[in-house]
């Protein structure tokens, strides 16, 4: 690379002590561009990039042969001019249930606070960044676009540009098959919920655990948060019959980005950069959510851009190039 990698330790306050006995010390891989350090005074914006549900900030930066990661891919981009030369910091919002939405919960932890405070803190006082809102862009996949639009929609007075790639929204259809698989997971627990959640909990290998059950798990965790449920949250469907719990589900649309729009336009507008996408073949239809969420940007005049493409959910990483490179040219910088 032109640019190089380090990797910070980030020693959580917020995270001390959380529900599931994450740790509170994190590894945050971050990327210094090639000219960073050679000119007195200078001063560069910096890209937040959330990673996606299961995601952690060392897998993020993981090297593969045949396959760029977040890092090569945007030191590629301003070796070849496609992009200006910014920060670009990898967070990690991992818990021991695949991640925690970027969100504050009771069940997992303070995420929110981690990335809006603590890590935009460190990074501020560490390295020569731009520091003002128009400086600092979050982008994410995914769980990690969710967590880039909801946390600007609620900090645009730390974050001025945002973008989403297959972000989560439009939560029936996101998750609502992942109810009905929750349930027929349930069957091989004796019907029970905690003794599911502790035996995969408590699990070396994950494998044998269906992919949609735990994601329910984990974003009950995340959207109903209940100290005083034996779970530590409540679930949004029945345990046995997968009926939507009308409660319940009304606190987990709050937190859908096509739903929370209204209640944040002000914030929403005041971003300087709004931009998501979705794939057409997106296996959890998450462009279906997207087109809502465009929808009810129109109707409220929020200035956005969405546009979609052809890939699915799992193979869309080359649209990182064009997010990449529009982020650290819309950035305000200090030369």
């Amino acid at each position: 690379m032109k640019g190089r990698l380090q990797i910070e330790t980030v020693s959580s306050i917020v995270l001390k002590e959380n529900p599931l006995g994450d740790p509170r010390r994190r590894e945050v891989p971050v990327y210094l561009p090639p000219s960073y350090g050679t000119a007195r005074g200078r001063r560069y914006p910096v890209l937040y990039y959330l990673p996606g549900f299961t995601g952690t900030g060392r897998g993020a930066v993981n090297h593969n042969p045949s396959k760029e990661n977040v890092i090569e891919r945007f030191d590629r981009l301003i070796d070849t001019g496609k992009a200006r030369e910014a920060i670009l910091v990898v967070c990690d919002g991992f818990t021991a249930y695949g991640g925690s939405q970027y969100l504050n919960s009771s069940a997992t932890g303070r995420y929110e606070d981690f990335v809006v405070y603590e890590l935009t803190g460190f990074i501020d006082d560490k390295l020569a960044t731009v520091r003002h809102p128009e400086g600092r862009a979050l982008l994410g996949k995914s769980s990690g676009g969710f967590g880039a639009l909801t946390m600007a929609m609620r900090h645009p007075e730390v974050f001025g540009h945002c973008v989403s790639h297959s972000g989560d929204m439009g939560f029936e259809a996101g998750y609502g098959q992942d109810m009905f698989k929750f349930v027929s997971a349930l069957g091989g627990y004796g019907g029970s919920p905690k003794r599911f959640i502790s035996e995969f909990l408590k699990s070396k290998t994950k494998e044998g655990f269906d992919h949609g059950a735990i994601n329910l798990i984990a974003m009950a965790a995340c959207y109903s948060p209940n100290p005083k449920s034996p779970l530590g949250f409540d679930l949004p469907c029945d345990a046995r019959t997968g009926e939507l719990i009308p409660a319940v589900w009304k606190r987990w649309l709050a937190l859908d980005p096509v739903h929370a729009a209204a209640k944040h336009a002000g914030a929403l507008r005041r971003l300087k950069t709004l931009w998501f996408d979705a794939g057409t073949k997106d296996e959890f239809h998450l462009h279906l959510g997207a087109r809502r969420f465009s929808h009810t940007l129109k109707a409220l005049n929020i200035r956005h851009t969405y546009e979609e493409h052809g890939f699915g959910h799992h193979d869309m990483s080359a649209r990182l190039d064009k997010s990449l490179a529009l982020l650290s040219m819309r950035c305000r910088r200090e030369e």
